[in-house]
């Protein structure tokens, strides 16, 4: 298990499938899962297509 920051927001995830990552990488997860390793460009790629798609929510802080 790992700790992952999505966008403010810090999550425990099962890096099980991704050994190979260290801190400061970034993962694609899935339902509380590390599913594979991306570079800084990739991982920019995927917050701006969820971003097109109005998929972010769920990476927002909520307001008290």
């Amino acid at each position: 298990m790992g700790k992952v920051e999505f966008g403010g927001i810090s999550k425990h995830v099962c890096l099980e499938h991704v050994p190979e990552v260290r801190p400061g990488d970034y993962v694609l997860v899935h339902v509380g899962f590390a599913l594979s390793r991306l570079d800084e460009a990739e991982a920019r790629r995927v917050f701006e297509f969820l971003a097109s798609i109005n998929q972010l929510d769920d990476l927002t802080v909520p307001s008290s």
